[in-house]
Protein backbone atom coordinates (compact mmCIF):
# COMPACT_ATOMS: atom_id res chain seq x y z
CA UNK A 1 0.00 0.00 0.00
CA UNK A 2 1.27 3.42 -0.71
CA UNK A 3 -0.09 6.76 0.39
CA UNK A 4 0.20 9.82 -1.46
CA UNK A 5 0.02 12.44 1.29
CA UNK A 6 -1.16 15.93 -0.29
CA UNK A 7 -0.89 19.34 1.68
CA UNK A 8 -1.00 22.70 1.32
CA UNK A 9 1.36 25.70 1.17
CA UNK A 10 -1.63 27.52 2.46
CA UNK A 11 -1.71 25.49 5.46
CA UNK A 12 0.84 25.50 8.53
CA UNK A 13 3.17 22.80 8.44
CA UNK A 14 2.42 20.14 10.88
CA UNK A 15 -1.16 21.20 10.86
CA UNK A 16 -2.17 17.77 9.12
CA UNK A 17 -5.48 15.83 9.99
CA UNK A 18 -5.77 12.70 12.53
CA UNK A 19 -5.89 10.75 9.16
CA UNK A 20 -2.50 12.18 7.77
CA UNK A 21 -0.75 11.54 11.74
CA UNK A 22 -2.22 7.87 11.60
CA UNK A 23 -0.49 6.98 8.50
CA UNK A 24 2.48 8.68 8.84
CA UNK A 25 3.01 6.52 12.10
CA UNK A 26 1.99 3.45 11.24
CA UNK A 27 4.36 3.36 7.67
CA UNK A 28 8.04 2.16 8.56
CA UNK A 29 8.78 3.94 5.38
CA UNK A 30 8.02 7.68 5.02
CA UNK A 31 9.92 9.15 1.85
CA UNK A 32 10.31 12.90 0.62
CA UNK A 33 11.61 13.60 -2.92
CA UNK A 34 13.64 17.37 -1.09
CA UNK A 35 15.29 18.35 1.81
CA UNK A 36 13.28 21.15 1.48
CA UNK A 37 9.43 19.63 1.66
CA UNK A 38 7.92 21.93 4.05
CA UNK A 39 6.40 19.60 6.58
CA UNK A 40 9.89 17.88 7.57
CA UNK A 41 10.76 19.85 10.42
CA UNK A 42 6.94 19.29 11.96
CA UNK A 43 7.31 15.70 11.29
CA UNK A 44 11.15 15.42 12.63
CA UNK A 45 9.73 17.08 15.84
CA UNK A 46 7.15 14.97 16.22
CA UNK A 47 9.45 11.75 15.91
CA UNK A 48 8.58 11.14 11.87
CA UNK A 49 11.82 10.85 9.93
CA UNK A 50 11.20 11.43 6.60
CA UNK A 51 13.86 9.16 4.24
CA UNK A 52 15.03 12.12 1.04
CA UNK A 53 14.74 10.20 -2.25
CA UNK A 54 16.10 11.68 -5.68
CA UNK A 55 12.84 10.64 -7.70
CA UNK A 56 13.34 10.55 -11.70
CA UNK A 57 11.93 13.59 -13.53
CA UNK A 58 9.20 11.43 -15.61
CA UNK A 59 6.26 9.62 -14.11
CA UNK A 60 7.08 6.46 -15.57
CA UNK A 61 10.33 6.17 -13.71
CA UNK A 62 8.97 7.82 -10.25
CA UNK A 63 6.02 5.44 -10.33
CA UNK A 64 8.60 1.91 -10.77
CA UNK A 65 11.17 3.73 -8.05
CA UNK A 66 7.74 4.09 -5.59
CA UNK A 67 6.28 0.59 -6.64
CA UNK A 68 10.02 -0.59 -5.59
CA UNK A 69 9.78 0.90 -2.40
CA UNK A 70 6.54 -0.42 -1.56
CA UNK A 71 7.64 -4.10 -2.60
CA UNK A 72 11.00 -3.59 -0.14
CA UNK A 73 9.04 -2.35 2.75
CA UNK A 74 7.29 -4.46 5.57
CA UNK A 75 4.04 -2.56 5.37
CA UNK A 76 2.80 0.87 4.34
CA UNK A 77 4.73 3.36 2.68
CA UNK A 78 3.74 7.05 2.89
CA UNK A 79 4.88 9.71 -0.20
CA UNK A 80 5.09 13.25 0.69
CA UNK A 81 3.76 14.48 -2.83
CA UNK A 82 5.33 18.34 -3.45
CA UNK A 83 3.03 20.78 -1.28
CA UNK A 84 0.60 22.23 -4.44
CA UNK A 85 -3.38 21.33 -5.24
CA UNK A 86 -2.95 17.84 -5.93
CA UNK A 87 -1.65 14.77 -7.09
CA UNK A 88 -0.68 14.12 -10.10
CA UNK A 89 -2.62 12.56 -11.99
CA UNK A 90 0.08 11.11 -14.74
CA UNK A 91 1.71 9.43 -11.71
CA UNK A 92 -0.80 8.33 -10.03
CA UNK A 93 -2.25 6.51 -13.82
CA UNK A 94 1.24 4.89 -13.91
CA UNK A 95 1.45 3.12 -10.02
CA UNK A 96 -1.82 2.22 -10.73
CA UNK A 97 -0.29 0.49 -14.43
CA UNK A 98 2.28 -1.10 -12.55
CA UNK A 99 -0.66 -2.51 -10.06
CA UNK A 100 0.08 -0.72 -7.07
CA UNK A 101 -2.77 0.04 -4.34
CA UNK A 102 -2.69 3.70 -4.08
CA UNK A 103 -4.57 5.92 -1.20
CA UNK A 104 -4.34 9.54 -1.69
CA UNK A 105 -5.05 11.48 1.23
CA UNK A 106 -5.69 14.62 2.00
CA UNK A 107 -3.62 15.90 5.09
CA UNK A 108 -4.15 19.33 5.55
CA UNK A 109 -7.77 20.77 5.13
CA UNK A 110 -7.81 24.26 3.89
CA UNK A 111 -10.41 26.71 5.33
CA UNK A 112 -12.30 28.11 2.86
CA UNK A 113 -11.25 31.46 1.31
CA UNK A 114 -7.62 30.20 1.98
CA UNK A 115 -7.03 30.66 -1.87
CA UNK A 116 -6.75 34.09 -1.23
CA UNK A 117 -3.50 34.03 0.17
CA UNK A 118 -2.27 33.29 -3.62
CA UNK A 119 -4.08 36.18 -4.83
CA UNK A 120 -1.95 38.58 -2.32
CA UNK A 121 1.56 37.33 -3.17
CA UNK A 122 0.63 37.59 -6.80
CA UNK A 123 -0.34 40.72 -6.09
CA UNK A 124 2.92 41.83 -4.10
CA UNK A 125 4.99 40.66 -6.86
CA UNK A 126 3.18 42.31 -9.72
CA UNK A 127 3.36 45.40 -8.11
CA UNK A 128 7.68 44.81 -7.77
CA UNK A 129 8.21 43.14 -10.82
CA UNK A 130 5.56 44.35 -13.33
CA UNK A 131 6.40 48.18 -14.79
CA UNK A 132 2.47 48.92 -15.50
CA UNK A 133 1.37 47.72 -12.28
CA UNK A 134 4.34 49.71 -10.48
CA UNK A 135 3.16 52.94 -11.61
CA UNK A 136 -0.41 52.48 -10.53
CA UNK A 137 -2.02 55.20 -7.93
CA UNK A 138 -5.52 54.87 -6.87
CA UNK A 139 -6.77 57.66 -8.71
CA UNK A 140 -5.16 55.60 -11.94
CA UNK A 141 -7.28 52.72 -11.06
CA UNK A 142 -10.43 54.41 -10.35
CA UNK A 143 -11.49 53.93 -14.22
CA UNK A 144 -11.12 50.10 -13.81
CA UNK A 145 -13.03 50.03 -11.13
CA UNK A 146 -15.71 51.26 -12.21
CA UNK A 147 -15.52 49.36 -15.40
CA UNK A 148 -15.29 45.75 -13.76
CA UNK A 149 -18.32 46.28 -11.74
CA UNK A 150 -20.55 47.09 -14.68
CA UNK A 151 -19.21 44.69 -16.45
CA UNK A 152 -19.84 41.87 -13.36
CA UNK A 153 -23.72 43.54 -13.18
CA UNK A 154 -23.73 42.92 -17.09
CA UNK A 155 -22.84 39.04 -16.52
CA UNK A 156 -26.07 39.03 -14.31
CA UNK A 157 -28.27 41.09 -16.71
CA UNK A 158 -27.86 38.31 -19.60
CA UNK A 159 -27.71 35.18 -17.30
CA UNK A 160 -24.36 34.37 -17.81
CA UNK A 161 -23.34 33.13 -14.42
CA UNK A 162 -20.27 31.17 -16.06
CA UNK A 163 -18.45 35.00 -16.37
CA UNK A 164 -19.58 36.07 -13.68
CA UNK A 165 -16.88 34.27 -11.64
CA UNK A 166 -14.57 35.46 -13.64
CA UNK A 167 -16.04 38.96 -13.72
CA UNK A 168 -16.31 38.82 -9.63
CA UNK A 169 -12.67 37.79 -10.33
CA UNK A 170 -11.72 41.19 -11.97
CA UNK A 171 -13.36 43.38 -9.40
CA UNK A 172 -11.73 41.80 -6.54
CA UNK A 173 -8.47 42.51 -7.84
CA UNK A 174 -9.19 45.91 -7.88
CA UNK A 175 -9.49 45.67 -3.93
CA UNK A 176 -6.39 43.93 -4.01
CA UNK A 177 -4.58 45.95 -6.11
CA UNK A 178 -5.76 49.23 -3.93
CA UNK A 179 -4.99 47.73 -0.98
CA UNK A 180 -1.40 46.97 -1.84
CA UNK A 181 -1.16 50.86 -2.81
CA UNK A 182 -2.18 51.30 0.38
CA UNK A 183 0.11 48.82 2.21
CA UNK A 184 3.20 51.27 1.18
CA UNK A 185 2.03 54.05 3.11
CA UNK A 186 2.71 54.66 6.79
CA UNK A 187 -0.33 54.03 8.94
CA UNK A 188 -0.51 57.81 9.88
CA UNK A 189 -0.67 58.82 6.55
CA UNK A 190 -3.70 56.63 5.17
CA UNK A 191 -1.89 53.23 4.88
CA UNK A 192 -3.70 50.06 5.90
CA UNK A 193 -3.30 46.36 4.19
CA UNK A 194 -5.15 43.68 2.76
CA UNK A 195 -6.15 42.66 6.52
CA UNK A 196 -7.48 45.90 7.64
CA UNK A 197 -9.92 45.91 4.79
CA UNK A 198 -11.00 42.24 5.64
CA UNK A 199 -11.15 43.06 9.71
CA UNK A 200 -12.85 46.11 8.91
CA UNK A 201 -15.33 44.45 6.60
CA UNK A 202 -15.90 41.39 9.37
CA UNK A 203 -16.70 44.27 11.95
CA UNK A 204 -19.09 45.94 10.04
CA UNK A 205 -21.03 42.92 9.23
CA UNK A 206 -21.15 41.83 12.30
CA UNK A 207 -21.98 45.08 13.88
CA UNK A 208 -24.74 45.44 11.19
CA UNK A 209 -26.37 42.03 11.86
CA UNK A 210 -26.96 42.08 15.92
CA UNK A 211 -29.81 39.73 14.85
CA UNK A 212 -27.55 36.99 13.50
CA UNK A 213 -24.79 38.18 16.13
CA UNK A 214 -25.99 39.83 18.96
CA UNK A 215 -29.89 39.46 20.86
CA UNK A 216 -31.56 41.44 18.73
CA UNK A 217 -34.75 39.95 17.61
CA UNK A 218 -36.27 40.37 14.24
CA UNK A 219 -39.62 38.88 12.18
CA UNK A 220 -38.82 40.36 8.76
CA UNK A 221 -36.32 41.37 6.13
CA UNK A 222 -37.68 45.12 6.63
CA UNK A 223 -37.00 45.06 10.29
CA UNK A 224 -33.41 43.79 9.08
CA UNK A 225 -33.79 47.26 6.49
CA UNK A 226 -34.78 49.55 9.34
CA UNK A 227 -32.29 48.22 12.08
CA UNK A 228 -29.72 48.68 9.52
CA UNK A 229 -30.30 52.17 8.58
CA UNK A 230 -30.28 53.01 12.76
CA UNK A 231 -26.94 51.64 12.75
CA UNK A 232 -25.67 53.40 9.84
CA UNK A 233 -27.12 56.53 11.30
CA UNK A 234 -25.43 55.73 14.52
CA UNK A 235 -22.17 55.27 12.66
CA UNK A 236 -22.36 58.21 10.39
CA UNK A 237 -23.10 60.44 13.76
CA UNK A 238 -19.77 58.17 15.60
CA UNK A 239 -17.92 59.36 12.62
CA UNK A 240 -18.26 62.95 12.83
CA UNK A 241 -17.25 63.01 16.06
CA UNK A 242 -13.96 60.65 15.64
CA UNK A 243 -13.13 63.22 12.54
CA UNK A 244 -13.84 66.71 14.50
CA UNK A 245 -16.68 67.74 12.59
CA UNK A 246 -20.09 68.92 13.59
CA UNK A 247 -21.70 66.16 15.48
CA UNK A 248 -24.23 68.18 16.70
CA UNK A 249 -25.72 67.74 12.99
CA UNK A 250 -25.86 64.63 11.73
CA UNK A 251 -27.59 64.23 8.15
CA UNK A 252 -29.45 61.57 6.12
CA UNK A 253 -26.79 62.63 3.98
CA UNK A 254 -23.89 61.65 5.37
CA UNK A 255 -22.12 58.80 3.64
CA UNK A 256 -23.74 59.43 0.26
CA UNK A 257 -21.62 59.31 -2.67
CA UNK A 258 -22.73 61.94 -4.61
CA UNK A 259 -20.18 60.73 -7.87
CA UNK A 260 -22.14 57.53 -8.45
CA UNK A 261 -24.71 57.72 -11.80
CA UNK A 262 -27.20 59.70 -11.39
CA UNK A 263 -30.43 57.39 -11.14
CA UNK A 264 -28.61 55.27 -8.71
CA UNK A 265 -28.02 58.50 -6.62
CA UNK A 266 -31.89 59.46 -7.01
CA UNK A 267 -32.65 56.48 -5.53
CA UNK A 268 -30.39 56.65 -2.53
CA UNK A 269 -31.00 60.06 -1.84
CA UNK A 270 -34.85 59.74 -2.51
CA UNK A 271 -34.09 55.82 0.00
CA UNK A 272 -32.24 58.38 2.71
CA UNK A 273 -35.16 61.34 2.91
CA UNK A 274 -37.98 58.48 3.33
CA UNK A 275 -36.03 56.48 5.92
CA UNK A 276 -35.61 60.12 7.79
CA UNK A 277 -39.64 60.77 7.71
CA UNK A 278 -38.94 63.69 4.96
CA UNK A 279 -42.65 64.12 2.94
CA UNK A 280 -42.96 64.62 -0.73
CA UNK A 281 -40.14 62.50 -2.31
CA UNK A 282 -41.64 58.96 -2.53
CA UNK A 283 -42.73 60.01 -6.11
CA UNK A 284 -46.03 58.03 -5.09
CA UNK A 285 -49.38 59.39 -6.74
CA UNK A 286 -50.45 61.71 -4.16
CA UNK A 287 -46.77 63.38 -4.09
CA UNK A 288 -46.76 67.02 -4.83
CA UNK A 289 -43.06 65.62 -6.11
CA UNK A 290 -45.17 64.99 -9.07
CA UNK A 291 -46.51 68.31 -10.03
CA UNK A 292 -44.13 69.46 -12.65
CA UNK A 293 -43.35 73.02 -13.81
CA UNK A 294 -46.52 73.10 -15.78
CA UNK A 295 -48.74 72.41 -12.73
CA UNK A 296 -50.42 69.52 -13.76
CA UNK A 297 -50.45 66.78 -11.21
CA UNK A 298 -52.13 63.13 -11.10
CA UNK A 299 -49.80 62.03 -14.15
CA UNK A 300 -49.68 58.10 -15.14
CA UNK A 301 -47.77 56.33 -12.94
CA UNK A 302 -46.14 53.39 -14.15
CA UNK A 303 -47.15 50.23 -12.39
CA UNK A 304 -45.05 47.26 -10.21
CA UNK A 305 -43.94 46.13 -13.68
CA UNK A 306 -40.03 45.89 -14.21
CA UNK A 307 -40.79 46.23 -18.09
CA UNK A 308 -43.31 49.50 -17.43
CA UNK A 309 -41.07 51.21 -15.33
CA UNK A 310 -38.27 50.74 -17.63
CA UNK A 311 -40.27 52.27 -20.60
CA UNK A 312 -41.52 55.34 -18.78
CA UNK A 313 -37.59 55.63 -18.08
CA UNK A 314 -36.95 54.91 -21.42
CA UNK A 315 -39.68 57.77 -22.28
CA UNK A 316 -37.89 60.14 -19.98
CA UNK A 317 -35.12 59.84 -21.42
CA UNK A 318 -35.99 60.55 -25.01
CA UNK A 319 -37.61 63.54 -23.86
CA UNK A 320 -34.98 65.33 -22.99
CA UNK A 321 -32.84 64.06 -25.84
CA UNK A 322 -35.39 65.77 -28.28
CA UNK A 323 -35.27 68.80 -25.69
CA UNK A 324 -31.46 68.96 -26.96
CA UNK A 325 -30.68 67.86 -23.17
CA UNK A 326 -28.46 65.36 -21.55
CA UNK A 327 -30.74 62.85 -19.45
CA UNK A 328 -27.57 62.17 -17.03
CA UNK A 329 -26.67 65.79 -16.33
CA UNK A 330 -30.35 66.37 -16.00
CA UNK A 331 -30.89 63.72 -13.62
CA UNK A 332 -27.86 64.56 -11.24
CA UNK A 333 -28.83 68.48 -11.45
CA UNK A 334 -32.07 67.22 -10.17
CA UNK A 335 -30.52 65.25 -7.69
CA UNK A 336 -28.32 67.94 -6.32
CA UNK A 337 -31.51 70.10 -5.87
CA UNK A 338 -33.05 67.59 -3.79
CA UNK A 339 -30.42 67.35 -1.60
CA UNK A 340 -30.45 70.75 -1.06
CA UNK A 341 -34.30 70.30 -0.16
CA UNK A 342 -33.14 67.48 1.98
CA UNK A 343 -30.43 69.92 3.89
CA UNK A 344 -33.35 72.91 4.27
CA UNK A 345 -35.89 70.37 5.47
CA UNK A 346 -33.22 68.96 8.23
CA UNK A 347 -32.71 72.49 8.98
CA UNK A 348 -36.80 73.41 9.67
CA UNK A 349 -36.87 69.91 11.64
CA UNK A 350 -34.34 71.10 14.07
Amino acid sequence: MLTVLLSSPRVAPGLLTWQAWSALRAAPRVLAGSAGHPQLPALTAAGVIPEIVELPADAAGQAAFLSAAVAAAEGPVVWLAPPGDGADAELLAALSAAGIQVRVLNGAQELPGAHLLDLVSIMDTLRVSCPWDREQTHASLVRYLLEEAYEAVETVEDGDLASLREELGDVLLQVLFHARIAAERDAGDGGFTIDDVADTLAAKLIRRHPHVFGSTAVSSADDVSRNWEEIKKTERSERRVATGTDASAPSVLDGVAFGQPALSLAAQLQRRAEGAGMPGVSGGPADPARTGDSGKSGEPLATGDPAEIGEELMQVVARARFAGLEPELELRAAARRLAERIRSWERSVG
